[in-house]
């Protein structure tokens, strides 16, 4: 899986782009310039989420409402999604149904928004003319642009957290650290054995996170408050996570070549095949605690069908700054369904957006996935009827994680634009490769933001 993360992932250039086709039982929609029926087409759905194996089982209980709509579902890689999306967008075939994302490079509803049908007839003839009161209220403003509902939300999701490999901490005798010292001292015993330890490709948005939690380790909230201009980012507690940053490495937490590796797919398949005990990943990656997506990872991995399937764990982040202040989680407004105002089926299309976001039954097959966060409220994930590889470790740990994640009101990025984010994607990559001083690091990021700034 390629994600979210990844909501500030770079734009590379177009790798290969597989498409994964489920059918309904319609054929071609007879539309024309009137957007066709509402109940029958062909639909085509671009994104760089979900997996596959999740789409299908969406699109799936879709087709148990709609049977005569088919939808052909293109994951393409979200580093390549906003250089593909723009000319296909710009042409007259470009997808019907395309995923955006609240900020960041990857599919911003701030780019592509102008694209999109305005959604919010059809959403008020769904839930009503209350129906914000009926949706995520962050998530409502964040696809809302220029007077209209550009995109309709139905994904949140959230970090802070970690994972582990339970079963590698039960064979050494291990517990989760929750200090540096005991995270320095698990990292010993993991690579006398041959193992790696915290595996991070730094560069693709993954290791922001990171930094957020260090920063939380020193200082509470101080994050957020540079990111919005209520603080500086040379203020001397982002200097101190800078330097804590920068030391991950040589303590042996982190794995050598960090700006060298993605995350996706080294870092994920690392992990699942049981080659590194840790991860700093999202509450996205709980889908991994199910049977069929690890099933289905450990196969796109090329790991044989015998190799046991490993128990993922989610566990607080380290004290690393040694003050004593709680790890906490934080979330965002991550993806939403637009509509192409220039589809020949858009009404159909905006069936299946509306679906996917906007009824129980669809947020219901979201949540289940155990992907993301829902944004219709009162829709939770179904945790009796998930089939988990070891539901005993795994449930109660995922039901705390996605309360947290749920109840959560501190952003995960504050909705940053790209280029705000690139500034300490940059610093990031630059103490870690020892470039940069904390303190320059600092100012580099304070000098982007300066040109940049960004309100609360």
């Amino acid at each position: 899986m390629v994600r979210r993360h990844s909501l500030i992932a770079r734009i590379l250039a177009l790798a290969g782009v597989p498409a994964l086709v489920l059918a309904g039982c319609a054929g071609n929609s007879k539309a024309a310039g009137d957007g066709g029926p509402a109940d029958e087409g062909t639909v085509h759905w671009w994104s760089w989420t979900p997996d596959n194996d999740l789409a299908e089982r969406e699109i799936a209980a879709f087709n148990r409402q709609y049977p005569n709509i088919k939808v052909i579902y293109k994951k393409v890689p979200n580093n390549d999604y906003t250089a593909v999306l723009r000319p296909a967008l710009a042409s007259e075939d470009g997808p019907d149904v395309f995923t955006v994302s609240a900020s960041g490079t990857t599919g911003a509803v701030g780019v592509f928004a102008s694209y999109a049908l305005d959604l919010t007839p059809k959403t008020e003839e769904l839930l009503g003319k209350d129906w914000q009161s009926k949706v995520d209220e962050q998530s409502t403003k964040a696809f809302s642009k220029d007077g209209k509902l550009a995109a309709f939300p139905w994904a949140k999701v959230a970090a802070g957290n970690m994972w582990i490999n339970q079963g590698l901490f039960e064979k050494y005798h291990l517990k989760p650290p929750k200090t540096l010292a005991e995270w320095t001292q698990v990292c010993k015993t993991f690579r006398a054995n041959g193992l790696g330890c915290l595996k991070e490709g730094a560069g693709a948005g993954f290791d922001v996170d990171t930094f957020h939690s260090i920063v939380n380790s020193v200082q509470p909230g101080l994050f957020l408050k540079a990111a919005h201009g209520e603080a500086k980012w040379t203020d001397p507690g982002i200097v101190e996570a800078y330097r804590i940053f920068g030391q991950l490495e040589g303590a042996g937490i982190l794995d050598p070549g960090a700006v060298g590796i993605q995350q996706y797919p080294d870092v994920n398949n690392a992990f699942l095949s049981g080659k590194v005990p840790m991860v700093q990943m999202g509450s996205w990656y709980a889908q991994y605690a199910t049977v069929d997506s690890l099933q289905a990872a450990l196969a796109g991995a090329g790991v044989p069908a015998n190799t046991p399937k490993i128990t993922i764990a989610p566990i607080a982040f380290p004290d690393v700054a040694g003050k004593g202040n709680p790890s906490t989680v934080f979330a965002d407004p991550d993806a939403a369904q637009a509509v192409n105002a220039k589809s020949k089926v858009r009404n159909a299309a905006t069936t299946f957006a509306l679906w996917l976001g906007g009824s129980k039954e669809g947020q219901a097959a979201v949540s289940n996935n155990v992907d993301s966060l829902p944004t219709l409220k009162g829709v939770t994930a179904d945790w009796d009827s998930i089939k988990l590889v070891n539901p005993t470790v795994q449930k109660p740990l995922l039901v705390d994680l996605y309360k947290q994640a749920a109840e959560t009101t501190e952003s995960r990025t504050g909705l940053l634009p790209a280029v705000n984010v690139q500034a300490l994607l940059d610093a990031n990559q630059a103490v870690l490769t020892h470039k940069q001083s904390p303190e320059q690091a600092a100012a580099s990021v304070q000098k982007v933001f300066d040109a940049n700034p960004v309100s609360g």
